[in-house]
């Protein structure tokens, strides 16, 4: 079994090849995909993957504001978020973060939302999903300042360095790879991912972006979490099964202390 441990179900295509999210969810259940964890990007999509884990009992919820908005929106309420991230089908808080690649000029924003986004996450007792680019020091400074080590996180479609990684791993955070590391620019990175033990590694697609090869320039499906998994295998010269059940058993242990499922 393998856990795509963050796409964004509510943003695919239905029209490209596919009926409908079921028979996406199918495929990738018939690949060996027994779970995910679909994550908002606003108040309003967390809500949509809230409705959809109600009736799939493999999907799971992270909810949030993500960093990166086409239109500035007002800051996140700790309350509304209190409240929405209380529900039993939402395991972590996020995706929240700072890229000041895309959007260096809402700097100011991005800090403000992640602070309350971990302030929530601090609150709830629940991980925290971290979107990070070219932010490696301010994301690290917020981070030990505000995060609950006793929890942790993600450091999610992780781009950066390894001593980066490093840090986020000393204050009990996971690493989670996407498809980036099967692209053939991405030789830095897979030293990266050779680095990061294996114990405290994520897969994931981030679904409907960034498709692995062989499927670079077609939507990303969470069926395609096997790709990620099995480059992570050949990188680290290990069998594809032991990425699976190691990085699986990462999930349960971040998000749901152990246990495969929180709700049903």
């Amino acid at each position: 079994m393998l856990v795509d441990s963050h796409c964004h179900l509510d943003h695919l295509n239905l029209d490209d090849n596919h009926s409908s999210l079921s028979s996406i969810l199918d495929d990738a259940r018939q690949r060996g995909v027994g779970a995910f964890l679909g994550v908002g990007v606003d108040l309003n999509s967390s809500a949509r993957l809230i409705e959809l884990a109600d009736s799939n009992r493999d999907v799971l919820v992270s909810v949030g504001v993500h960093p990166l908005q086409e239109t500035l929106p007002a800051l996140p309420e700790v309350d509304d978020l209190i409240r929405i991230a209380s529900h039993p089908a939402v395991v972590a808080v996020g995706e929240t973060g700072l890229d000041n690649y895309h959007s260096p000029d809402s700097a100011a924003w991005q800090e403000e939302s992640f602070i309350r986004h971990l302030k929530v996450a601090d609150q709830l007792n629940k991980p925290v999903v971290v979107h990070t680019r070219q932010a490696q020091q301010q994301t690290l400074a917020i981070l030990r300042a505000h995060v609950n080590q006793d929890v942790g996180g993600v450091l999610h479609c992780f781009t950066e360095t390894w001593a980066m990684a490093e840090a986020a791993i000393a204050m009990n955070f996971y690493i989670s790879f996407s498809g980036i590391i099967t692209f053939r620019n991405a030789a830095a990175l897979r030293e990266v991912v050779k680095k990061v033990p294996l114990d405290r590694l994520l897969v994931e697609t981030d679904a409907p972006w960034l498709a692995p090869v062989p499927y670079r320039g077609k939507q990303n499906l969470p069926g395609h979490v096997i790709e990620v998994a099995q480059m992570v295998a050949d990188i680290k010269g290990i069998s594809y099964q032991q990425v699976a059940e190691t990085t699986t058993a990462n999930f349960s242990a971040l998000f749901l202390s152990g246990q495969l499922f929180r709700h049903s």
